[in-house]
Formats: C-alpha cells, sequence, structure tokens
C-alpha cells in the first residue's frame, strides 16, 4: 500500500502522539510471546461462547440482524471508553482503518451466515484454514511448517465428521470467512502498529458497524429494537466482539503474525469445549487426540517464536 502525504497536522499534535508499537521483525512489546499467547486464549474462549449465544438469537433477529447488533454495540463501548483521536493521522493510517472495517464487516457477516446453516463446531474448522494457510505462507522457519502442519492435522480430525455432507452454502461462507479472517490478522497487527491503544479497533469497529447496518435493518427491521434481543445482543457484543478483538490487537503486538495465525488453530479446540460445556455435546477420543495435537501445535509455536 502506497503512502501519501499525511494530513496537515500541528507540530505539538505530532509530537504528543505515541510511538507505535514494533512490528514483525523489529522487536516486540513487553511482556512478549507467554502474554501474547495468554491474550490469544482470552480472546478464543470470549470468541467462541459469544458465538454460541449469538446462534441462539437468530430465531429473534436473523443472522444479519445479530451481525449489525453485535458490531454496532461493540463500536458505540470502543468508542466510549477510547475515545479515539480522528485527527492528526496520514492518509494511509486511514487507508488501514477502511481495510480493516471492510474486513470485520465481511468476516463476521460471512461467518454468522454459516453458522446458520452449518453446526458451530464445523464452520469454525473451516474458518480457521485461512489463519493455518497465513502461517505456512509467512512462515520463515522449517519449525514453523512443523507446527502448522501438526496444528492443521488437529482441524483436520475435528472437521473429519462428513463435511462433504453440510449444506454446500454454509461451506462457502465459512471458507470466504477464513480468507477474511487471514486479512483480519494482517490489518489488525498494521493497525495496532499505527495507532495507539485500541484507537484503531474503535474506528474499523465503527465503520463495520456502518457497512453491516443496512442490511442488518433490512433483514430484522424493528425487531433489533426488542429489549431483551438488545439485552442479549449487547452481551454478544462484549464477547464475540469488543473483548476478543482488544484482546487479539494487544497480542498482535507481542507475536508474529505466523505464530499468531497458528495459536487461532485453537478455535475448533474451544468450540469443541463450549459444545461440550454449553450445549452438552460429547467429545469423543478421536476429538480429544485432536485438540491434543491443536494444543501441541500452539504451544510450540509460541516456544519456537520465544527463541
Amino acid at each position: 500500500m502506497t503512502a501519501t502525504p499525511p494530513f496537515a497536522s500541528s507540530a505539538a499534535d505530532t509530537a504528543a502522539r505515541p510511538a507505535p508499537p514494533a512490528l514483525e521483525g523489529q522487536g516486540w512489546s513487553a511482556g512478549g510471546p507467554a502474554l501474547g499467547a495468554g491474550l490469544v486464549l482470552g480472546g478464543l474462549l470470549a470468541q467462541e461462547f459469544g458465538a454460541a449465544m449469538a446462534a441462539s438469537l437468530f430465531p429473534r433477529a436473523g443472522a444479519l440482524g445479530i451481525v449489525a447488533l453485535r458490531l454496532t454495540v461493540s463500536a458505540v463501548l470502543l468508542l466510549a471508553v477510547c475515545r479515539p483521536r480522528v485527527r492528526g493521522h496520514r492518509r494511509a493510517d486511514w487507508a488501514v482503518i477502511v481495510a480493516f472495517g471492510v474486513a470485520l464487516a465481511g468476516m463476521n457477516t460471512l461467518f454468522y451466515q454459516a453458522i446458520a446453516r452449518i453446526p458451530l463446531g464445523a464452520a469454525v474448522t473451516l474458518e480457521v484454514l485461512g489463519p493455518l494457510v497465513l502461517s505456512v505462507v509467512t512462515a520463515r522457519r522449517a519449525t514453523s511448517w512443523l507446527w502448522a502442519a501438526l496444528a492443521l492435522g488437529g482441524v483436520a480430525l475435528l472437521g473429519r465428521g462428513g463435511l462433504d455432507t453440510l449444506d454446500g452454502a454454509g461451506v462457502g461462507f465459512a471458507l470466504g470467512a477464513a480468507v477474511l479472517w487471514a486479512a483480519y490478522i494482517l490489518l489488525s497487527a498494521r493497525t495496532g502498529a499505527r495507532f495507539p491503544k485500541a484507537d484503531g479497533l474503535a474506528l474499523a469497529m465503527t465503520l463495520g458497524a456502518v457497512l453491516s447496518l443496512p442490511a442488518g435493518l433490512a433483514d430484522a427491521g424493528g425487531r433489533l429494537l426488542d429489549p431483551v434481543t438488545l439485552g442479549l445482543g449487547a452481551a454478544v457484543a462484549v464477547l464475540s466482539s469488543a473483548l476478543p478483538y482488544t484482546l487479539e490487537l494487544l497480542a498482535l503486538r507481542r507475536l508474529a503474525p505466523a505464530t499468531f495465525a497458528v495459536l487461532m488453530s485453537l478455535a475448533p479446540a474451544v468450540a469443541a469445549l463450549a459444545g461440550y460445556l454449553v450445549l452438552n455435546q460429547s467429545l469423543t477420543g478421536i476429538d480429544l487426540m485432536a485438540i491434543t495435537l491443536v494444543v501441541a501445535a500452539s504451544a510450540g509455536a509460541v516456544r519456537a517464536s520465544s527463541r
């Protein structure tokens, strides 16, 4: 992306702007890979349990309506907490925000369309292929390929249950979400490098909410204003968007994007755990083996990155 001349800003504004965190290859922020891995795990737990709650709301407001409600509430919360500065950013910074907002809106819309048609575990298994492919493409060490292959094996085991029998549209939506998830990882890292704290995420989330509102209003209409739907939608927004995206942005300041992508392969394992605890879905021996492979791959990726 070619940088264009920045908007006019005062010298005081420029001097007051916090230094952006380092990008991959320029050093990581305080806390290191171990803290970054913890942030990723916390985000995944919130996101998968929030997704299960969101799926239960589809009869109330439809998939598109819940996406719009989730992103809008998340944007309002982030704007209130972060109060991001609008002036003083370069055009290249705004280009990253626009791309990040489009990726957020598209990824959430496609994923919710997927889980409206196929089981949550299968949708997450397909979606996580995006980060896995990203980890292989951007890997610089042979060990990175090994951990990615091990994680892919675990994901394949989790998704072995007849993916060919799933709704074709649902599979297509999940794969589309996988592509945008990979884009989200790269854009989140760039946003965190250009904007202090979670300011960039707040701005991108606002754009994503604006993009999702027309389809959401057309799908749900006045049902979005139902008090129960609003309350549950707010809980979904915190669990599935505001909290995990903030944690992931902070994690990407401590982890290389390739390592982060491998860690995201924990998503099917977390989804299986959520299904067991919340939906009373049993885990077979092969499921446990698959989860063990994914966890081992994630641990290996963190250890390799720390070296």
